[in-house]
């Protein structure tokens, strides 16, 4: 892609993010969440693949059918209660078209069935905007609506994206599908705390934003897309291979880990809800989801493959290793034992 024209469209998704995140009219929301759209279809299909195309299409047409009732239930608040404002979404029927909308646009259970086929149809690079920074602004709505919020259909959302994020994760091969699926269990984990501590909820996102982010530009640095890959990846550069082990158990929520930390928070204030069957029930849930990292991890660093030939191993053949990797994947895997300054922050 010419290089000017993806300048364009990356400035394009900071300012339709932006434009979302700091607006209080739902019309200028809205508009952010167009904006957005927009600017992230060409990075989908860049490759010009029938696969990224296809890809694009189902993007196009889940996040247009969710904007349309983003429109439809602040115009019905409008309506009930002459308020354009995003905090003052009070009519219940709004507030359950919302939260329709914004499962879609996130990809929550059981709106999820276009995630996984466009992050497999997008590249790497592509893979890490809709997985990071393109959730910000619907959960930033969240966020700001969370007081009007139903407990009961976020909390039964949530305990069904961790149940089939982790449940469908089990038999995949394709790496990009994995990690969509682990998003959608992650996103259960955010949306059963926001009506409770919306701040957790942030500092979940943040978090898994870091670790994921640190995933994608390992793989993308080790040109890695498949398991069967995966497994012979680990003479390029065996250093990066051995922290995303570590990085992917952090993902899986591992106590020594950053992982840890923001599991260890949300079931913390689940207990202190009155609600320890759901922390109970969504803890058992991803225990799923530990399945498919640990067979990640295996594959990254534990395994050799069977050879019936000898062939000479690629070793320390890539270029070195980015800086902006050597610092996410430091942070993903060495947070938790700074974690009471992180919650002042927060």
């Amino acid at each position: 892609m010419n290089p000017q024209a993806n300048l364009i469209f990356i400035i394009s998704l900071i300012l339709g993010t932006t434009i979302t995140i700091s607006s209080n009219h739902w019309i200028m929301a809205w508009t952010g969440l167009e904006i957005n759209t927009l600017a992230i279809l060409p990075l989908i299909s860049k490759s010009h693949h029938p696969r990224a195309i296809e890809a694009a299409t189902k993007y196009f047409l889940t996040q247009a059918a969710a904007s349309a009732l983003v429109l439809f239930s602040s115009m019905t608040n409008a309506w009930h209660t002459g308020q354009w404002d995003i905090t003052q979404l009070t009519h219940p029927t709004s507030s359950l078209i919302l939260t329709s909308a914004i499962a879609m646009k996130l990809g929550l259970v059981p709106f999820h069935f276009w995630f996984p086929e466009v992050l497999q149809g997008s590249p790497l690079t592509t893979g890490l905007l809709l997985s990071t920074i393109m959730k910000l602004p619907p959960i930033a709505l969240l966020y700001m609506t969370s007081p009007s919020l139903n407990p009961t259909l976020l909390t039964t959302l949530a305990i069904l994206s961790t149940a089939l994020g982790g449940w469908m994760g089990l038999n995949q091969t394709q790496i990009r599908k994995i990690l969509a699926f682990s998003s959608i269990s992650h996103l259960g984990w955010m949306a059963i705390i926001i009506v409770y501590n919306p701040k957790l909820t942030l500092l979940n996102f943040y978090l898994y934003s870091m670790m994921t982010a640190t995933i994608f530009l390992t793989l993308n640095t080790i040109k890695v897309l498949k398991l069967s890959t995966l497994m012979t990846a680990w003479t390029k550069i065996p250093s990066l291979n051995a922290m995303l082990l570590l990085t992917l158990l952090s993902l899986a929520g591992l106590p020594p880990l950053t992982g840890f930390l923001p599991k260890w928070l949300i079931i913390q204030e689940l207990t202190k809800q009155d609600m320890a069957p759901a922390a109970t029930l969504i803890s058992l849930l991803s225990l799923l989801s530990l399945f498919f990292y640990l067979r990640l991890a295996y594959c990254t660093t534990i395994t050799l493959p069977p050879h019936t030939t000898n062939h000479i191993k690629q070793w320390r053949t890539s270029k070195p290793t980015n800086i902006t990797i050597a610092i996410l994947t430091t942070m993903s895997v060495m947070l938790l034992p700074i974690s009471p300054m992180i919650l002042t922050i927060v």
